[in-house]
């Protein structure tokens, strides 16, 4: 498992953030019918039960938003992807179908409302992740977003750079259909209560939808880390 460690930035202004960490070796496919089945049924769900104006005040991503804010972030012009999937759903537009591994995470998104990271874990560099917050003039590729201004928002990295924020991924590390060492990231700004819940949600996809084996869960908060079983 690659280790994960809050800056003391993040700390300060997060300090609600309980971070779960999934990793594992996975068989990643083309979209699955099987799991787009599940999607359409949790789009059903969502359309019948949120309205577009309450996405923003539900709690895990609430939270997300005023983490942004606490950093210097605009969250109406840097959504987070939980957000962002769910307003999608809501204004009656398409989600995307890109492959097995990151339909799956957009799924768990979905329904938990965290935003997530989804890694290609082979492609990360030094074995450590930092959770820091973007600087000015920093470099980074949001996926399928070219050059992302990602300053004010919280950012993970590796020995190279950064490779995820609760908007955006980056290019550099980015599932493709080769994957098949995956690490996941569930990021809950709005503390505890929910985390565990979606982390045993993914892991049950994974195992069904990306035959999963050989899993490893670390739970990070504050200056603590520790493994858990999922």
């Amino acid at each position: 498992m690659i280790q994960i460690t809050l800056s003391d930035e993040i700390r300060a202004a997060c300090p609600d953030l309980h971070v779960l960490a999934l990793a594992c070796e996975v068989k990643n496919s083309e979209p699955d019918a099987r799991l787009w089945e599940e999607i359409a049924q949790e789009e059903e769900v969502v359309r019948q039960n949120m309205k577009l104006e309450e996405v923003n005040k539900w709690l895990p991503i609430q939270a997300t938003r005023q983490a942004y804010k606490r950093l210097g972030k605009d969250p109406n012009r840097y959504r987070p992807s939980a957000e962002a999937l769910r307003r999608r759903i809501l204004r009656g537009l398409p989600l995307y179908r890109i492959d097995t591994l990151v339909d799956l995470i957009n799924l768990v998104s979905i329904r938990s409302g965290y935003s997530i990271g989804g890694f290609d874990a082979a492609k990360i560099q030094g074995g450590q992740l930092v959770l820091g917050v973007g600087q000015e003039g920093e470099l980074y590729h949001g996926i399928g977003r070219g050059e992302l201004n990602i300053a004010g928002l919280p950012v993970y990295r590796d020995a190279v750079g950064g490779i995820g924020t609760p908007t955006s991924d980056e290019e550099r590390t980015k599932i493709s259909l080769e994957t098949t060492s995956l690490l996941m990231i569930i990021n809950g700004y709005s503390g505890r209560e929910g985390l565990l819940d979606a982390g045993t949600y993914a892991a049950e996809l994974l195992r069904k939808y990306a035959y999963a084996t050989r899993f490893d869960a670390l739970w990070v908060h504050q200056d603590e880390a520790k493994s858990i079983t999922i």
